[in-house]
This record gives structure tokens, sequence and C-alpha cells, in this order.
């Protein structure tokens, strides 16, 4: 939006959210009467203001909508012109109508964008008659006609989702069409003109989420100078500032937090109206409809759970009987009894009684069904007054593209996987509560893990849990990451590997609940973070653990698969070999500088990602061999990539030129938020016969290749590889040896490995 009557408030930062909007609309309305003035006041017609111009939410870049209506007499083209070109001279972007009352009320009937914006009309300019007849007219209709429009809205909406995501899962929502966004709330304030339906303390919290949305909308226009509803990486720590906020990751805290409260809003309004339409005409009252109790506390009817009159609201745990009671009725909470739980809170006794803690597990074990209800007490405060620690992990955001989830529904999540995974433990109560406390610690300052310990110790004790089992579950948060952190970026076949995660688990017990918690919070935390590679990994992991924590020989855990005897016998008659099969790709040939290097570069060159790698020497023959991401849609086209790796290693291929260029052509913004500086970790523990060198490091185009370049640059021998990708960033492990085949502990070496290697990750090619 241009021109010079807005300039000021463009830059008085300290003007806001809905006072911004306020201001900037009546700015524009005494524009619009300046005009409509100039044009000579023409009787029998006004400007109408529709839509977010109507609603009083205009942003910096928002389209003016607005109607020119008029009577039949009237000679309409002449006055358009008078007032369409000097706003459209002003740069504002306009959005406009034209017609009588009947040709735009005929028009709504057919079309749902126009019979919404309708619904915010207000006279700005001309007979103000008119404008209000319309607009009672057009609230009439839309109430006559609301089952059409409301059908017509769900359809619209599920693709709204599917094209825009949830904005409080996203990390660069949009704020406006996706799920949970100022949209969603739009259609709620619809649908309360034909039947009012939100409860007070809906309507209250829905008021507060579109202030914040709205607020962040006009900092984003602002910041951008244009129409641009997605909250982008690189914008968010600028927004954050105007609004004040202490940083990017308080302000996404707050546009989740708003986000689901205007989803959870919405999902309770569509279910009301769903029981109204299946009991009976959509104007009766849904307060006379008969309830069944089920148990003292508590009915139900037509799928609705809640409290019955005589309900003894200072029992601390009756929301905890009333969320199992839902579940298994397949039932929802009824929100006006929410209200009154809320409103009653009593204290939870310092140590809970063992019927509370069976009622808890017993709602984390519902699996699915426990989300969505477990969301409900949260909203209410529920769960955070039975689990204190809970509230610092609400609505708060993980910040990169790993994560699909803000932390407390991330946990949520897992914990709705664990359930399914119980057959598989002895203690299936401590697998789907430490799913659910797993991550607990990211809601304090300091490291998770350890922050996670002390808090669900003593949240253990509290539940009434024996010492043994409160160590199980500090145990379980303590090594929640070590099965799948070991299993991508180890060496399985290392006796020191399983040793090392042998000596740390130390009971079958706790190794089986991580096994399971491993799977749950893989699977919880995105579609990059659970695969077949990984689980195959973890499994392994696993079963050579087990095999010596059961009293096997470390030394004979399982017959090392690496190299093969067949391969063995191919690298001793001095064969070259370079054959793909599938998704993976073997490499015999003669040893020289860089073999591993200059592979990795061609697969990197033909946009395979490496998810894994496995290399030998012996007698001055080299053995790699290289597993690749897999492609739905193809097979590498592994007769190309061969004859490239020959022409690389016989150095007869511009490898580095070449990917320079792809670099160039590929490059994309990172989509974590934090990307953290590349650095190498040195480990001369785990291994008893080689030293791994961890590097973790922004991804792209040829990251393999740059970090393996370094180590050929100094004679290293790479033994062994494990490749991971985590959202925007890698991970990679190395088992390197030194050119006289020893691990390397002298620590002026391995200084100058790590300055090679940073220096590779950081020049261009």
């Amino acid at each position: 939006m241009k021109g010079l009557f807005i300039d000021d408030l463009l830059l008085e930062g300290s003007t806001t959210g809905s006072i911004f909007c306020a201001e900037l609309t009546k700015r524009v309305d005494q524009f619009i009467e300046e005009i409509f003035e100039a044009a000579g006041s023409p009787s029998e017609t006004a400007v109408c203001a529709i839509g977010g111009y109507g609603r009083k939410e205009l942003c910096p870049g928002s389209d003016i909508d607005v109607l020119l209506i008029h009577d039949q007499s009237v000679d309409v083209l002449p006055i358009a012109e008078k007032i369409w070109y000097p706003l459209w001279d002003a740069g504002l972007k306009l959005g406009h109508q034209v017609g009588t009352q009947e040709e735009i009320l005929n028009l709504a009937e057919s079309s749902l964008e126009t019979a919404t914006s309708l619904l915010s009309s207000r006279a700005v300019a001309g007979d103000n008659e008119i404008v209000d007849l319309l607009a009672e007219r057009a609230q009439e209709q839309w109430i006559e006609r609301f089952r059409k429009y409301l059908k017509e809205l769900g359809s619209t909406v599920e693709d709204r989702y599917t094209q825009y995501g949830e904005v409080a899962f996203l990390l660069e929502p949009e704020l406006k069409q996706g799920r949970g966004g100022l949209r969603d709330a739009h259609i709620l304030q619809w649908m309360e003109i034909a039947e009012p339906i939100l409860i007070t303390s809906e309507a209250t919290v829905l008021l507060d989420a579109v202030e914040t949305l709205l607020s962040v909308r006009v900092e984003l226009h602002r910041v951008t100078g244009k129409r641009s509803d997605r909250l982008l990486l690189e914008l968010q720590d600028e927004v954050a500032e105007q609004l004040k906020y202490k940083n990017a990751d308080e302000l996404m805290g707050a546009v989740a937090n708003a986000a689901r409260v205007i989803t959870w809003t919405g999902d309770g309004a569509a279910r009301r109206i769903e029981r109204i339409r299946q009991s009976r005409p959509i104007r009766k009252s849904l307060g006379k409809l008969r309830n069944t109790e089920i148990a003292p506390d508590l009915d139900l009817d037509t799928g609705r759970l809640g409290l019955t009159q005589k309900a003894d609201t200072t029992d601390p745990f009756l929301p905890l009987r009333a969320a199992v009671a839902a579940t298994k009725c397949g039932a929802y909470l009824e929100r006006a009894s929410l209200e009154k739980l809320a409103e009653s809170k009593t204290e939870i006794p310092q140590i809970w009684p063992e019927e509370a803690r069976e009622l808890f597990i017993e709602l984390l074990m519902s699996g699915p069904d426990a989300v969505p209800i477990i969301e409900d007490l949260d909203q209410y405060g529920l769960f955070s007054h039975l689990i204190p620690e809970w509230e610092s992990c609400r609505s708060k955001p993980q910040r990169n593209a790993y994560h699909m989830f803000t932390v407390d529904r991330h946990l949520l999540e897992t914990v709705s996987v664990a359930a399914g995974l119980t057959a598989t433990v002895d203690r299936p109560d401590l697998l789907v509560l430490g799913a659910l406390l797993h991550d607990i610690g990211k809601g304090f300052p300091g490291d998770h893990t350890e922050i996670g310990m002390n808090l669900v110790e003593s949240i253990a004790k509290r539940m009434g849990y024996e010492n043994n089992d409160v160590e199980l579950l500090v145990g379980m948060i303590e090594h929640h990451l070590l099965l799948p952190d070991v299993a991508t970026r180890r060496d399985l076949d290392d006796d020191g590997t399983i040793k090392s995660v042998a000596s740390a688990v130390k009971t079958l017990s706790l190794l089986s609940l991580l096994d399971a918690l491993t799977e749950a919070d893989s699977i919880a935390t995105g579609s990059s973070a659970w695969s077949t590679w990984k689980a195959g990994l973890v499994r392994e992991l696993v079963a050579r653990v087990q095999h010596v924590l059961s009293g096997g020989n470390i030394g004979d855990v399982v017959e090392t698969a690496f190299p093969s005897r067949k391969q063995l016998d191919v690298m001793a008659t001095g064969e070259e070999v370079f054959s793909g099969d599938k998704f993976e790709l073997t490499v015999i040939t003669n040893d020289r500088p860089g073999v591993f290097s200059k592979i990795a570069g061609v697969l990197a060159l033909n946009g395979h990602d490496v998810i894994g790698a496995d290399a030998f020497s012996e007698a001055g023959r080299a053995l790699s061999v290289f597993s690749v991401a897999e492609k739905t849609y193809e097979l590498p086209k592994w007769e190309e990539i061969s004859l490239q790796v020959k022409l690389a290693l016989d150095g007869r291929l511009a490898l580095a030129a070449r990917l320079g260029e792809r670099s160039r052509i590929y490059t994309s913004v990172s989509t974590s938020a934090k990307p953290f500086e590349p650095k190498v970790e040195v480990d001369n523990f785990t291994s008893d016969f080689a030293t791994v060198l961890e590097v973790s490091c922004p991804d792209g185009v040829g990251v393999l290749y740059r970090i393996t370049r370094a180590f050929a640059e100094l004679d290293l021998n790479i033994v062994r590889a494990r490749v991971q990708t985590l959202g925007s960033d890698v991970v990679d492990a190395f088992y390197v040896l030194d050119v006289n085949g020893r691990k390397i502990e002298d620590p002026d070496h391995l200084e100058e490995i790590e300055l090679a290697v940073l220096r590779w990750l950081t020049t261009d090619l």
C-alpha cells in the first residue's frame, strides 16, 4: 500500500496489531470520503467496506475491498470512474465491485466469497441506509442458506490445509490461510452469526489469538514492504524485535500458541455444529438434548462427555477420570464441563494415590485417541495442573526442519506411537510415561537431557513410583538419544561400540524400553527421522548389545559383515569392480589417494544423498561401498555413474569445478532456524582400532566430498563412514587411521585435521 497519507503510520513502530489496523482503516475511510465528496456525493449511492477492510483488519499490504452500491435508477459508471481512479492513482490495491442491492445479494447466493465478505460490510461514504439494509439482508440470507455455505466452507478448508499446512507446527507458517490461521478465525466469526456456538472461555482466548496473529501479520507486511503472509525464517528475528519479543523463539512460541487456540476453538465449534445437524434443525438449541449418566460424576450425550449436576469437582483427579472415560467411549470432553473443572482446581496430593497413577497411564495407553483429549485438558490448564513442568513446554517451537511439532505436541505424538509398541516391553507403563517426558527438559534452559533427568525423577516420585522404577525412567531420559546416535554414527562391527553401549545401558529392561522409545521418538519427529535404513541399524545394534547383556562374548556377537568373504576374494584377484545394485554402489579398485572422496563427489554430482558408506583397504587394494537415499521415482543410473567414477579415479574428471557449478545452481536457503557452524569432534575412546571424527555442518552440494577431500590431503585412511541428514544439517562420522594405519592421538595432528576440514567446508569449490 502506498500513499503519503500513511507514511508516518508505517514508520511509527510503536503502533501495532489491531490499533495499527484501526488507524490505517480510519485513514483509508477518510481518503475515500474525500474522493466521494469530490465525485459530487451522488445520492442513492454508497461506498461500502467489505471483507478485511470491513472488519477493520487492514494490514500494510492488504487489499482495499469495497463495494459501490447504488439504486437501480442511478447511472453508476461515471461515478465509479471518479472513485476508482483516484484510489488506483494512490497506489491502493483495490478489490472492487459495483451493483444494486439485488445484484449483490444474487451474486452472494452462488458465491461463498461474496457472501462472507458481506458479513462485515459497513458504510464508508454516501447513503448509509442502503448499506445498512444490504448488511441486514446479507446476514439474513447467510443464516437461511447456512447449511449450503457450511458445506462449501468445509470443502475449501481441506484444500487450504493441504496447500498451506498447520500454522502451529510449520517452520515458516502461512499466517492467514494455514490451519489455525486468521482465515479460520474469520470462519468462526461467520459461523457465530448463523449459530452462536462459542462458549465464553473460547470466545475470550480466540480474541487474544487473533490479536497475536494480526500483530505479527502487520509487522510482516511492514518489514517486507509488501503483502507477505508467510513468516519466513530470515524475517522472524526482525519481526520479533519489532513486537518486543525477547527473540524469534519467543515470537514463534506465541504464533504456535495462537494458532493452536484457533484450531482448538474451531474443532469444538465444528463438533457442536455437527451435533446440531444430527439431532434437529440447525436453528435449535443444544441445551435441551438428553444426557445418559455413565458414572456418578459423568454423563454421555451423542459423543460428548460432560459432568453431571452432582459431580464432585473438588476431586483433583476428576479431570483424569473424565479423560479416560472419554477415550473408552470414543467421546470428546464438553467444554462447559472443562470450564467448571478449571475453575475448581483442587491441590494435587504431594504423592499421588495408586488409582490416580493407573488412570494417568491408562490415558497415555489410549494412543492416538489420547492426543485430542489431553489437548483439551491442556487448553484449560488441567494437564499442567497434574504435571506443572509441562507448562514450560507448551507451544515451545523447535525451529528446525527435522522436527514437525512443538515440544509439547511432539511428546504427545511420541506417546501415541509408543502406545502401539507396549507389547514389545515388560513395563508398558514406563514406556508411555518415558515417551511423554523424554524431552520435558526442552522447556528449561540448559542441556535438555540433564535437566530432564532431574525433572523426571521428581515427577516419577510424586506419582508414587518405587526407586527401581524411577531409576529406569531416569535412564530412559538420560539415554533416549543413545541408540539412534550410535547406530547411525558408529561402526557396529567394532567391539568397542557394542561395549560402550552395553556399559551405558547396563540392563536388558532398559535396553528394550530404549529400543521402543527410539522408534516412537523418531516416528513422531518427522519423516526424515525414521527410515528402513535407520531402523535396520538400530535393530542390529540392539541385537548385539542384547547378546552382551545376556552374558554372551562381546567378540562373537555377530559375524563381521564387512568386508564379506566374497568381497575379499575379489580384492585379491586384482579385478576392477564398479557395480550398482538398487541404491548401493560397490567399487573395488587399486588403492590411491582420495578414492573415497572422488566416489562421494561423483555421487553428489549426480544428485544422490549418501546415507552410509564403508571403506576397507589392504595390500594396495581399496573397497568402497556407498548407500544412497532411496528415491521412489527412479533407480540411480549406475552405468553412467560408474563411468564417471572411473574417469574421476583416473584424474580425467574435473570434480571440484563441476561440483562448484552444481552448488551454485542448486544451493537453497537453509531450512534450519539456527544453522550451526561446522565443527569437528574427536572420539578416541569408542573404537579400539580407529579414531572417530564426527563432522557436523549445514547440508549442501558435495559436503561429503569436501570433508573426505580434506582427509585425502592429509593421507588419512577412511575405514568406515556413517552419514545422516538431520533436516538441513548433516552429522557425519568417519573411522580413520593415519598413514601408518594407527589411531590419531597427537593433538597437533588432530588440530591440522580440523583446520583442513573446516577450510574445505567454508571454501567455494
